[in-house]
């Protein structure tokens, strides 16, 4: 199979995974605002498993705020929070326990900015740290590392290029 085609696939999956799940929390109200859980962010561990994540996960994240109607700055922003999570991931994925947390602390320093400067959320910068480290250890921490070790188990048929 050739790598180029697979590395863009992947990343393609990826990113349509992360908006259609993007598009599940948002039809809950879960997606945006203070206190938010977004089932998309689970996949922020896949840089464990390939490269191809990177791009995919970035991609999906300018993808799903495009089209849940986020103001300019929180895609530019807030994709680019996915973008270094998923690349300082990638960078820890020697250790599987450390793969999360890059997404939390990209998020938790810079989603909080984002909604109170562009969406004008009243409440203070601490707090918004707070509500949104909480989701994010949810989404990255929890739902993540399951999804981490359900995808180990099947590795080499969901990722054959990088067994």
């Amino acid at each position: 199979m050739n790598k180029k085609v697979t590395f863009i696939v992947q990343a393609g999956i990826i990113a349509a995974l992360y908006v259609v799940l993007t598009f599940l929390a948002n039809a809950m109200g879960l997606a945006s605002g203070a206190i938010q859980f977004r089932l998309s962010e689970a996949l922020t561990i896949l840089p464990y498993f390939t490269t191809a994540a990177i791009p995919g996960l970035w991609i999906g994240c300018i993808l799903a705020n495009f089209l849940t109607g986020c103001a300019l700055y929180d895609i530019i922003f807030g994709s680019l929070a996915t973008l270094l999570g998923a690349i300082f991931s990638w960078l820890l994925r020697k250790n599987k326990w450390l793969v999360p947390i890059p997404p939390i602390v990209a998020n938790v320093l810079i989603v909080p900015w984002v909604l109170r400067l562009v969406y004008e959320v009243p409440d203070a910068i601490w707090y918004l740290m707070l509500t949104v480290g909480i989701g994010e250890v949810v989404c990255c921490g929890v739902l993540g590392m399951l999804l981490l070790f359900a995808l180990e188990k099947r590795r080499a048929q969901v990722f054959p290029e990088n067994v």
